[in-house]
């Protein structure tokens, strides 16, 4: 039984969505920017209603939307062209230690100013002392995601973007985990930039946004165009866009009750889990996390091993962009645990599609490959003969 549970690396996309952008794709076949005649009218037109679309999801307005080919451009655009404005007393970007690569490599490369990492507690939530510390030096911006798309923590953005706006500093979130399971209002949580993508909201890949909020001033990485107020030039993807514009709004109607479904669901797995698993724990807080999102340790359970043994079960070690690299996971080495207790580490993604059938198939399948895993393990036989191990 084929089950998937990766839904923070990719999600199905939505049939409503597909058919909101088939015609695009068809008849209605315009340029956007070719508003001389029906053909153009029509595409501007669903371009306009999808950033009215997005911009109501976000909490944020339609002149603030800036579409892209996805969140790892919009963060690119974020922080480079930032940078290129900034001052020269504010050379520093802070950077909490859980976040995307896109955003902790993107602020590597940019030479002229230096990137200062934040750690977080054991919960993985920030550690508001040393982000004070670290603010105490004239900084341009401070990168901090919503919620992290390996253990699902949820960051207290509101609080991270008070103590920025204190010390001068903007706040960019990296919000592609946020849509469908927060609600979204980046306003009143005082974000200033802010990257979406629609792969992760149940839409097609290739297509995102990136949120300026107004009076935020950006150099384009692209020039030879108009598109997107000369921000991020190039003839617009119509169908693209009216899929982002489309998932997004059902993401927004659908969180409170998909939320709420998913977390008693995810909630019977860690139960299933732990009643046939000893040593198990939890990586990250269980209260701060949205509802789909379960990352676990299981001591003497290489996590590349129980992957091969599972083959019909949809589960990663982390990461989506790193799952090439046998190396523990950085976000969990973060939260303080070993190349070990990371190694032996899975991430479990539930969507809307998964059913409390799902969930007990996955369950056994698990806790059966780990006992078999287990009982060949000599480490495990030590444990169990009564010997403490360092986990």
């Amino acid at each position: 039984m084929a089950i998937y549970l990766d839904h923070h690396a990719t999600t199905p996309v939505d049939p409503e969505v597909v058919a909101a952008m088939m015609p695009f794709l068809t008849d209605n076949f315009g340029n956007a920017g070719s508003a001389s005649h029906a053909w153009g009218r029509r595409a501007k037109d669903a371009v306009d209603t999808a950033r009215q679309q997005v911009a109501e999801a976000v909490g944020a307005s339609p002149s603030e939307v800036i579409f892209t080919s996805g969140a790892t451009e919009s963060i690119n655009l974020a922080i480079s062209g930032l940078c290129q404005r900034s001052q020269a007393d504010r050379r520093q970007l802070v950077v909490l230690a859980t976040e995307h690569a896109a955003v902790v490599q993107t602020c590597e490369a940019m030479a002229d100013h230096q990137t200062v990492i934040v750690p977080v507690h054991s919960d993985g939530l920030v550690d508001f002392s040393a982000l004070k510390r670290a603010l105490q030096t004239p900084t341009l911006l401070v990168c901090a995601m919503a919620v992290n798309n390996e253990i699902g923590v949820i960051q207290p953005v509101s609080d991270i973007a008070e103590m920025c706006h204190a010390a001068g500093a903007l706040l960019l979130c990296d919000c592609a985990q946020a849509p469908g399971r927060l609600a979204m209002d980046l306003h009143a949580w005082g974000v200033d930039l802010c990257s979406i993508t629609a792969h992760k909201c149940y839409g097609p890949k290739g297509v995102g946004a990136l949120i300026v909020r107004s009076g935020v001033r950006l150099t384009p990485l692209m020039h030879g165009g108009g598109q997107e107020g000369g921000v991020r030039p190039g003839t617009t993807a119509v169908p693209m866009v009216v899929a982002l514009g489309a998932c997004m709004a059902r993401a927004a109607a659908l969180q409170p009750v998909d939320e709420a479904r998913i977390g008693t669901l995810r909630d019977r797995l860690l139960t299933l889990l732990q009643a046939e698993i000893e040593q198990l724990s939890v990586n990250g807080s269980l209260s701060a996390r949205v509802g789909g999102n379960l990352n676990i340790s299981i001591p003497c359970v290489d996590a590349a091993t129980l992957m091969v043994a599972l083959p019909e079960l949809g589960i990663s070690a982390g990461s989506a962009c790193a799952s090439g690299t046998p190396k523990p996971s950085r976000i969990l080495k973060a939260l303080g645990l070993s190349d070990e207790a990371a190694l032996c580490s899975i991430r479990l993604g539930l969507g809307r599609g998964t059913t409390a059938a799902d969930i007990d198939a996955a369950a056994s399948q698990i806790c059966a490959e780990v006992l078999k895993i287990r009982a060949a393990s000599p480490l495990w036989a030590l444990h169990q003969s009564g010997v403490e191990l360092d986990w």
